[in-house]
């Protein structure tokens, strides 16, 4: 558990967009009063990250540029396309994920009418039928979401791994109210 840093988020962001600009760690540690490592263990990992995206960029674009002119529309359609494919599944999911949870609550409700003294009567078989159709269609319902997660399970791992709240020390004095205080 470390400490609090002396530095806000903005100033931090202005540090990271500084070292992306060439700007040199050791100058801006003595700049912000921090330690160079400090600088260093924060952005490592996320400008090799952003490095290897630019690099990839451009070698993206010096290959969409070899292409003849056709070719090179008919690329940027089928990205389109794919972005498009993309944002259009990213929604189904939404959509089947709601489904799949309203269809749950109506089924947990449904499970209220089944009589547990006599499970198979009439009343409380229809019922259990009913609830077996529900559970069917909100597991369906789930499944484009289920797949787009499995498909992209280290991403969602990361997005978790972010959103987690870091611990923070907490300083409590404690008092003995049973001993008088020297000083009083």
């Amino acid at each position: 558990m470390g400490r609090k840093s002396k530095l806000t988020e903005r100033q931090w962001e202005d540090i990271g967009r500084r070292l992306l600009a060439g700007e040199k760690g050791r100058a801006l540690a003595k700049e912000y009063g921090v330690a160079e490592s400090t600088i260093r263990e924060r952005f490592s990992a996320l400008h090799g990250k952003v490095k290897d995206v630019a690099n990839q960029m451009v070698a993206t674009e010096q290959a969409l540029k070899a292409l003849p002119i056709s070719a090179q529309i008919a690329a940027h359609d089928l990205a389109a396309q794919l972005r498009s494919i993309s944002m259009h599944l990213a929604s189904a999911a939404n959509y089947g994920a709601a489904t799949a949870h309203r269809l749950s609550g109506i089924a947990h409700a449904k499970v209220q009418e089944i009589d547990d003294v006599s499970p198979l009567d009439d009343d409380s078989r229809k019922a259990l039928q009913d609830v077996a159709v529900l559970t069917k269609m909100a597991n369906e319902s789930s499944t484009i979401g289920i797949n787009l997660l499995s498909a992209n399970k280290e991403t969602v791992k990361e997005i978790q791994r972010q959103q987690r709240p870091r611990p923070a020390r907490v300083a409590v004095d404690v008092v003995d109210a049973g001993i008088p205080d020297a000083d009083a």
